[in-house]
């Protein structure tokens, strides 16, 4: 299986997906994760602690795609269109994360209008970095998108400073000491079991 994160908008959580999907994809095979971000921030998190998979640089790929059962892609964001039409080509599903403020809602359906000029079909958002109740802005995005008939993840990510934690250590949420770190995980759990559907 291959799953590509794209955002058209930076800090809505797409390395941190692309790494937590790669994460629990390992669970079920061996994964590659292939950082094609400038900014290599998935590469920065793998060498500064322990993936359970291996990260590579996105012109390494073509060595070491044969031997993975899943390939995780970590894109640059704001991608050009002609590289949405080649990221759309070459993947199983488009994972789209946004946070569910207005300017993320506004790149995402900039990105969701370029999908559909294309014709792309296998894509999916998932609201990230949700703030916590009594604040409603993830259920007022989920509502926003899926009156659009936009296809919407189930699961959703909450906020948690366990993220930025398991980040500077360089290792998956689940492997982070904090109260909310189990509950991070178990967000991109539920996730990982609908991109495996």
């Amino acid at each position: 299986m291959i799953i590509t994160v794209a955002s058209f908008k930076g800090g809505v959580g797409k390395t941190t997906t692309a790494v937590h999907l790669a994460t629990y994809l390992q669970t079920k095979g061996d994964t590659l994760l292939i950082d094609g971000d400038p900014n290599r921030s998935a590469s920065g998190w793998a060498k500064r602690g322990n993936l359970p998979f291996k990260v590579i640089d996105e012109r390494q790929a073509a060595k070491y795609v044969p031997k993975f059962q899943h390939i995780v892609i970590d894109t640059q964001a704001r991608p050009e269109k002609e590289d949405l039409e080649a990221l759309v080509e070459g993947c199983d599903l488009l994972v789209l994360p946004t946070t569910p403020d207005a300017l993320s809602l506004d790149a995402l359906m900039q990105t969701v209008d370029a999908l559909k000029s294309l014709g792309a079909e296998r894509f999916r958002i998932l609201i990230t970095r949700i703030p916590p109740k009594p604040r409603r802005d993830g259920d007022e995005a989920r509502d926003m998108l899926t009156e659009a008939g936009l296809p919407v993840f189930k699961g959703s990510i909450r906020d948690a400073v366990a993220f930025q934690k398991a980040a500077l250590a360089g290792v998956p949420v689940n492997k982070v000491s904090d109260s909310r770190a189990k509950i991070a995980w178990r967000d991109y759990q539920s996730v990982g079991q609908e991109v495996m559907k």
